[in-house]
């Protein structure tokens, strides 16, 4: 039997989910080191020492922000890869998935590329364990679409994955549109993760 959810409990849910959004915001802006819990809760409009009622330090709430992420990644991945059994199919969903979170998750790409060294041992080890489980779903498709070796397996799904975190740094929505530009990611990745060697 589960306990009924409370209008308390989700007060406080929704209040760690907006400062795990505020500390993505500010950690990819001024940086880890440059940002005080002090910023974040004042962000969310709480004090500093109010953040200590959701997380341990801001060591605690950086884990949870890239743990979290990694997390929901291996999950929709896996979802995609259960949900169809046509092979370019389920490659083409995998894309699209993560072409989806590169451009609404810029902030927390920004944020893994620099402050993954300020995690603890114990949490950068989760997060990398998590990124190796989302690399091998795609692996995976991949393998039973172009004959390959896998270091070139890896290899592709890696580079697909550079292109598409890499490019919400530098689009701008004065240039295209999020549609225009989710479509021309996805041709691109499927390029590169399909295109015959040589």
């Amino acid at each position: 039997m589960t306990t009924p959810i409370t209008a308390r409990d989700r007060a406080k849910a929704e209040r760690t989910d907006a400062i795990l959004a505020a500390a993505a915001r500010l950690f990819a802006h001024r940086g880890y080191s440059g940002t005080s819990l002090e910023d974040i809760g004042a962000a969310v409009g709480i004090s500093g020492p109010a953040v200590y009622r959701h997380f341990a330090g801001k060591q605690a709430l950086l884990a949870a922000l890239l743990i979290g992420v990694s997390e929901r990644l291996v999950s929709g991945g896996e979802t995609v890869s259960a949900s169809h059994t046509a092979p370019l199919q389920r490659m083409r969903e995998l894309v699209d998935f993560h072409v989806d979170f590169a451009l609404g998750n810029a902030d927390v790409i920004r944020v893994q590329d620099r402050d993954l060294a300020h995690l603890s041992p114990d949490a950068r080890s989760d997060v990398r364990r998590l990124q190796r489980a989302y690399i091998e779903l795609w692996i995976a498709g991949l393998d039973e679409l172009i004959g390959a070796s896998r270091d070139e397996l890896r290899l592709r799904v890696q580079a697909c994955f550079g292109l598409l975190n890499s490019t919400p740094h530098s689009t701008s929505a004065a240039i295209r549109s999020r549609r225009d530009t989710a479509e021309l990611l996805t041709t691109m990745a499927l390029a590169a993760l399909l295109t015959p060697a040589g």
